[in-house]
């Protein structure tokens, strides 16, 4: 945990935005796999361990405006769980190192609501089953029917969004980890391994420095599928290996980074010439990041860089700004060009993303092609921390279908681009925190430049 003062100070800002009421903050239990003690791998909702720290399952916390006070309810340790598992840190012992000296038995929570009725008690949007079902019976009300609490979302999104200095360095420890388990994976692969090989001893490496991975990795040389957390191909010389991946800490904070590198010591030509564009977008991204400029611009903006380099390969042709108007960039860009990152890995994806990456003036497009999958849009501020991922995916399911449907044949070179639909993808994602002065790429530098990843790849260790 943080000390003290930090989680008291977080809930005392919360707090002010409300002149009545009860905060009402759910923990996560523990899920089964396929029976009750056999259980997924713990993990504290994030808001929780904002606010509170604590990483125990079943607690809920509630902040009455009205009394001026911070209440932790859960049960302590009985008998038979002290024979399994050991006896621990007591529930009272966490609740004074986050600043909380009234704890109640779980049960209570109920009680200690009622007082002032369900309309005066202020929820997050629930996503883990046992705390709708909760959450249903505290308010006596159906999951259908639930009204989380807008000024609650807003005021979270606000408070969390600006990372303080003891958040950036967690941060910067999670990436130093990741580009350590990267640089790993770029010098390990060859020709003959197993996908889930690599991603196995990535895995170990970060467990031997005390983190886990911070999503499901992403480690495919069927890169185009933008989620693919499939890993049973072998790969082959000539493959293209695609790691999307990450670490989070002990206190939750997580990194996101993505290499795409030759399974052998040499890319293929075309696999150099779009890397480079991938390359060029990025840094034409990166160079945009600043106090108040808007990320649906930068994000933009990247976009006009992989047009302009893919009409330059022959996959696209016409005006590069008409091109980008009329979205035909998203055959090859399909999703956004990065997100909030910080105690989640897309940060407060759960609050939705309408009050984390967007504002009421300037809302999600939730309709267009490609902008519907843009995570973040709004001006940055700094403290803001968030990703830079641009990329380059032939889908061939996609292709065809927007040949069929006679789609942007102004902008799309089809005939040129089905002669090479096993292309794959790629992509290349760093971190990044907003300062005053501009932005700055967290933790330690991962090697992005194609002769850098060439040397890496001269110096593996044999």
């Amino acid at each position: 945990m943080f000390n003290t003062n930090i989680y008291i100070t977080r809930r005392n800002e919360l707090t002010t935005k409300f002149t009545s009421g009860k905060v009402l903050l759910l923990g996560n239990i523990e899920n089964p796999i396929n029976f009750e003690h056999n259980t997924y791998p713990f993990r504290q909702d994030s808001s929780f361990l904002y606010y509170i720290g604590i990483k125990s399952p079943r607690l809920a916390a509630v902040l009455d405006i009205d009394l001026g006070e911070t209440v932790l309810f859960g049960d302590e340790m009985t008998i038979d769980e002290i024979v399994w598992m050991g006896q621990q840190q007591t529930l009272t012992e966490k609740a004074a190192l986050s600043g909380i000296h009234k704890v109640l038995p779980f049960e209570q929570l109920f009680d200690y609501l009622k007082k002032g009725g369900k309309n005066s008690i202020h929820y997050l949007p629930p996503y883990q089953s046992h705390n709708k079902l909760l959450l249903g019976k505290l308010l006596n009300c159906p999951v259908e029917q639930f009204q989380p609490s807008i000024a609650l979302i807003q005021a979270v999104a606000a408070q969390r969004s600006i990372k303080s200095a003891e958040e950036i360095i967690e941060l910067e420890k999670a990436v130093d980890v990741a580009v350590d388990m990267h640089r790993l994976a770029i010098q390990m692969t060859k020709p003959g391994l197993y996908e889930y090989q690599i991603s196995n001893a990535m895995q170990h490496f970060a467990q031997d420095q005390g983190m886990s991975f911070s999503y499901p990795p992403i480690i495919t040389k069927r890169g185009e599928i933008l989620h693919n957390h499939m890993q049973f191909h072998q790969v082959h010389e000539g493959d293209l290996l695609l790691n999307d991946s990450g670490v989070e800490t002990s206190l939750g904070y997580a990194s996101d980074l993505t290499r795409s590198f030759p399974v052998g010591r040499r890319f293929t030509s075309l696999q150099e010439e779009i890397y480079q564009i991938v390359l060029h977008a990025f840094k034409s991204a990166e160079r945009l990041l600043t106090v108040g400029a808007r990320f649906k611009d930068i994000h933009l903006k990247a976009c006009e860089a992989l047009v302009e380099g893919l009409i330059q390969v022959g996959f696209m042709k016409g005006n590069v700004q008409d091109a980008v108007a009329n979205h035909a960039h998203a055959l090859f860009f399909q999703c956004g060009l990065g997100h909030l990152i910080g105690l989640d890995v897309h940060d407060m994806e759960d609050l939705g993303e309408q009050y984390v990456g967007y504002t009421e003036t300037e809302p999600k497009d939730t309709k267009t092609f490609g902008l519907k999958s843009l995570r973040l849009g709004k001006q940055l501020e700094a403290g803001n921390a968030l990703t830079v991922e641009p990329g380059i995916y032939l889908i061939p399911e996609l292709t065809q279908l927007w040949e069929q449907q006679n789609l942007h044949r102004d902008f799309v070179n089809y005939d040129f681009l089905k002669k090479h639909l096993k292309f794959g993808g790629i992509r290349i994602e760093d971190n990044y925190i907003i300062q005053e002065n501009g932005a700055r790429r967290m933790g330690k530098y991962l090697e992005r430049e194609v002769n850098e990843i060439y040397q890496l790849k001269d110096n593996a260790p044999n």
